[in-house]
């Protein structure tokens, strides 16, 4: 019979543990993959512990040496396989980076994080003063990244696939859409001030069409089809930076369902007359990706994009607010949550608005009719109650 293996204290050490010659303690041992994986210890009650969990880790199996990524680790390894991603996600992927490589809960290793530490975590985040909106990104980031986690066997359960309002309240402002008196005070101010009036036929042309600000921005000369009065919407445009150097590019439209066309009213025909009636003529037309003729350009002639009309409105209804009793909220989203809203109010059949606003999922348009109020409610019920011979 072999003799036992003993560390330098005489104790007895079982098959695969070691103890190295500067005294830590090592253990040897076959994943559940069949590969050999080694790890170490100071103190041989340390070393057991982790046996301990290696052991738990195989049973279930999982693997454990993937488990002691960090989060940080995990959503880097989680992003690095997201291809053909638009400007605007990656931007909004770094923005969630930014602020995990701040947050010390990130460098925890994921086998660690149990549902309860990620449900502290997001309490903390708001009591740090972060936005409900900014917490929704950061975990729209963490539990696919989580998921792969799960679907790689390196964990068993995804601690962040609770639902987000048990947690941390929804106290984000909702966009409400204008109301027709709002929607006239506000562009006959407009329309009379000294330098917000060259934003009213943009603003005319949100309200009509419920185009997206960076489909606007998008649109050039021929997109116009004056004769059949229709709009043709078929990209976006952007730009990297908005000082300094910048890059302009086009993408496609935010939805599959966005190549689309828009119908003209005749204000938002006549706005589109104005605009290029108005429209400077460059010496020479910037070219984005084969494209020219961008009917919005700024004063040293080169395409607006959506930064331009959101910073602009702001300052218009910032100056609103200082001098009038009624307050408003108008962005360019608010402006296509108008139009959107608007026509839902007058009936127009569900997937002929879906297509107008050219979302992708029918759901999303459903989404303004739920928000429609009472008085809605109540012109349709007094249509429809006598033919449903209601008592």
């Amino acid at each position: 019979m072999s003799e036992k293996r003993k560390d330098k204290k005489g104790r007895i050490l079982k098959d695969g543990e070691s103890q190295r010659s500067n005294g830590n303690y090592q253990f040897r041992y076959t994943d559940f993959k069949g590969k050999r994986k080694y790890i170490y210890a100071p103190t041989l009650k340390e070393l057991r512990e982790k046996e301990s969990d290696i052991q738990t880790a195989i049973d279930d199996g999982l693997d454990y040496c993937a488990g002691k990524l960090t989060l940080l680790e995990l959503v880097k390894k989680y992003l690095s396989q997201k291809q053909g991603m638009r400007y605007n996600t990656r931007v909004g992927y770094n923005f969630v980076l930014n602020i995990l490589e701040k947050e010390p809960f990130s460098y925890r290793q994921i086998k660690t994080i149990k549902p309860s530490d990620a449900k502290e975590w997001f309490i903390k985040l708001k009591n740090d003063g972060r936005r409900y909106s900014t917490i929704q990104s950061i975990r729209g980031v963490l539990r696919p990244a989580f998921d792969m986690a799960v679907e790689e066997d390196i964990l068993k359960k995804n601690p962040f696939s609770f639902t987000l309002t048990t947690i941390v309240p929804n106290d984000s402002v909702e966009r409400k859409p204008l109301s027709p008196a709002e929607e006239k005070k506000f562009l006959d101010y407009i329309r009379e001030g000294k330098h917000s009036r060259v934003y009213y036929d943009p603003v005319v042309i949100l309200l009509g069409t419920g185009l997206r600000i960076s489909e606007l921005c998008g649109l050039t000369i021929s997109d116009l089809d004056f004769t059949n009065r229709r709009i043709h919407v078929e990209r976006q445009l952007v730009r990297t930076k908005f000082a300094g150097p910048c890059e302009y590019y086009l993408e496609k439209p935010k939805t599959e369902s966005g190549d689309r066309f828009i119908p003209m009213s005749n204000e938002v025909y006549q706005a589109f007359k104005r605009v290029l009636r108005d429209r400077p003529k460059p010496k020479v037309e910037i070219m984005v990706e084969g494209k020219s003729g961008f009917l919005f350009l700024d004063k040293d002639e080169k395409p607006k994009v959506a930064g331009h009309f959101e910073h602009a409105l702001k300052r218009i209804v910032d100056h609103y607010n200082e001098s009038h009793i009624d307050q408003l909220v108008v962005t360019p989203h608010v402006l296509r949550h108008t139009f959107c809203t608007k026509l839902a109010r007058a009936g127009i059949p569900v997937k002929e608005l879906q297509y107008l606003m050219g979302h992708s999922d029918v759901g999303t348009t459903l989404k303004i009719y739920t928000h429609l109020d009472y008085e809605a409610a109540e012109k349709s019920f007094q249509k429809y109650s006598s033919a449903a011979g209601l008592y």
